[in-house]
């Protein structure tokens, strides 16, 4: 057995217009290179745990939540707060707080926080923007305990949208007219929070405790984002005017021979995490040059709540083998593995082999290139890829069951 492919498991090299993964027979990165595309620079969360950002044409490794990276994919999403950290300018202060700049933050390890306080008078003591919306939205702020412990969000745009959250304990406290809300550590007391709600043309607030409760005391906020979405993406700072983080697309990884994906048997193995079960297509392509549904297979997470497919095309096109499991979480750290040895197919997850198929047809090549999207460059895999290996032969059993545990 030869693990003749590896891309990523804590072994991570990026350049610009490339991610690159390890081949061991050759014990360097070089010979295989994902081609990467974005149109614009984007944030993500260093190996210190540091909030920065990427230039555009640079695929993101983010440390959000692990030790070891994964590579971060995104649709587009734009910000539509014009200073996102700016709280002093398009932001308008409550008659009962105050608002300290040039506080520190280990979010970024600059002086860039804001201190949010409460007098405790019964004055007006909400932080508002108006913002131009409609539909669903996702409203997110970062944010840390001062001498209080609580912080609402709230939007008024017909429904009264609101959530409470404890930033002692990092949990949620109460919500109302929300769609989802989100409390997520980002580490030394740091949260980011959100909610989803539906918007017509709105004012957003933050408050530095309970709503309606005049409690003297502070908090710290920073880098707050509303974007058209289901959830909380990636921050995408702003200065001045709405800014767009272009989605990753294009990348596909030519192999430099054909003996590490071959036409008989072989293995592959997948950690990853969903961005939302949101019943999207997102696919990953395995794939031989010239007619590429003539000889594929894909993984698929697939129109259903949590479901992964993997789907088989040989010799003319059509589908030959789909095999399929719905997933406990698909946005959870999941570990897949499926495998062929001729016409026998197999699907572990998680430490189960999930199902078993017979094909119809073998493969007539060999497997030539690997897609983070389906052959035709539609239904973009967005996820958090944090392993890629290939095996050059069909793993048992218990190896499978091993491997995905």
């Amino acid at each position: 057995m030869a693990n003749t492919f590896k891309f990523g498991n804590g072994n991570w090299a990026v350049k610009d217009g490339y991610a690159l993964a390890y081949n061991d027979e050759n014990n360097n990165f070089k010979p295989l290179p994902f081609d990467f595309t974005r149109a614009s620079s984007a944030t993500r969360v260093n190996k210190q745990g540091l909030i920065e950002t990427v230039g555009s044409g640079k695929p993101r490794i983010d440390f959000t939540d692990n030790t070891s990276g994964h590579l971060l994919l995104e649709p587009s999403r734009m910000n539509k707060l014009v200073r996102s950290n700016e709280f002093n300018t398009t932001w308008t202060l409550g008659s009962a707080l105050t608002l300290t700049s040039g506080q520190t933050s280990t979010l970024t390890g600059n002086s860039d926080s804001w201190l949010l306080s409460s007098n405790g008078t019964s004055g007006f003591s909400a932080l508002t923007q108006a913002v131009s919306i409609s539909g669903s939205h996702t409203y997110s702020i970062f944010a840390k305990k001062g001498t209080n412990d609580l912080i609402s969000l709230r939007s008024l745009s017909g429904a009264d949208a609101r959530a409470e959250f404890n930033l002692n304990t990092g949990v949620l406290n109460s919500t109302s007219n929300t769609s989802s809300t989100e409390i997520k550590s980002y580490g030394n007391g740091w949260y980011r929070i959100s909610m989803t709600f539906s918007a017509s043309n709105s004012f957003v607030y933050v408050y530095p405790n309970s709503i309606g409760v005049a409690d003297a005391g502070n908090i710290y906020i920073q880098n707050a984002q509303i974007e058209a979405a289901s959830y909380a993406t990636s921050y995408i700072p702003t200065e001045g005017s709405s800014a767009t983080r272009i989605a990753e697309t294009g990348i596909d990884c030519l192999l430099p021979n054909e003996t590490i994906i071959n036409n008989s048997t072989a293995t592959v193995y997948l950690e990853f995490e969903a961005l939302v079960n949101d019943l999207s297509n997102r696919w990953i392509s395995f794939e031989e040059l010239g007619v590429p549904t003539d000889n594929m297979f894909e993984i698929r997470l697939s129109a259903g709540s949590n479901l992964l497919q993997i789907v088989t095309r040989s010799s003319g096109g059509g589908q030959d083998v789909v095999m399929s499991e719905t997933l406990t979480d698909i946005t959870a750290n999941n570990k897949i593995a499926v495998n062929y040895n001729g016409l026998n197919w197999k699907l572990a997850v998680n430490g189960t082999i999930a199902d078993t198929e017979t094909a119809a047809r073998l493969f007539n090549d060999n497997i030539e290139k690997i897609k983070f999207s389906r052959n035709t460059n539609t239904n973009h895999f967005y996820g958090k890829v944090k392993d890629l290996k290939v095996y050059n032969t069909a793993l048992t059993d218990t190896e499978l069951q091993n491997l995905t545990s």
